[in-house]
């Protein structure tokens, strides 16, 4: 029996949503991967606001890094260097482990702040759609249009 999910009758009733194959692709390679960390949330907070909040316990601003690029916004947290010296961990329980987090931004999704605060970074997104991408009513007229050549 066959794991693969083929997307193809969806396609035959849309048009230009060739790009959703490899998101759905990708997000499935993703979840076998098995990476959870660090623990993030994806909130929903109006119609064209959303903020991503990620768990970044033990990290500092300086140790976080955020770019966006072709769509894909990228979360880097890189490891400290040992800023306590003398200081023997009877348990150390709180990562400081690198990691690398990406995001696929749907188009017009644009990155407005990012903020640390109690050990949760918070990337607040906007949507800004511009007016020639956004619905227009067509009118329709009773007289056959003529085709230009």
């Amino acid at each position: 029996m066959s794991n693969v999910l083929s997307l193809a009758p969806l396609f035959r009733q849309s048009i230009g949503f060739d790009r959703f194959n490899d998101l759905f692709e990708s997000a499935l390679r993703s979840n076998e991967a098995g990476s959870s960390y660090p623990p993030y949330n994806v909130e929903k907070h109006g119609d064209d606001q959303y903020r991503i909040v990620i768990a970044a316990a033990g990290f500092q601003d300086g140790d976080l890094e955020l770019e966006v690029e072709r769509g894909v916004l990228t979360v880097t947290g890189g490891k400290r260097a040992r800023s306590a010296e003398g200081v023997t961990y009877l348990h150390q329980g709180i990562a400081q482990r690198a990691f690398k987090l990406s995001f696929r931004l749907a188009d017009h999704i644009e990155v407005k702040s990012a903020g640390l605060a109690n050990g949760l970074l918070s990337i607040d997104l906007l949507r800004i759609v511009p007016e020639e991408a956004k619905a227009k009513r067509i009118p329709i007229s009773t007289e056959r249009p003529a085709l230009e050549s």
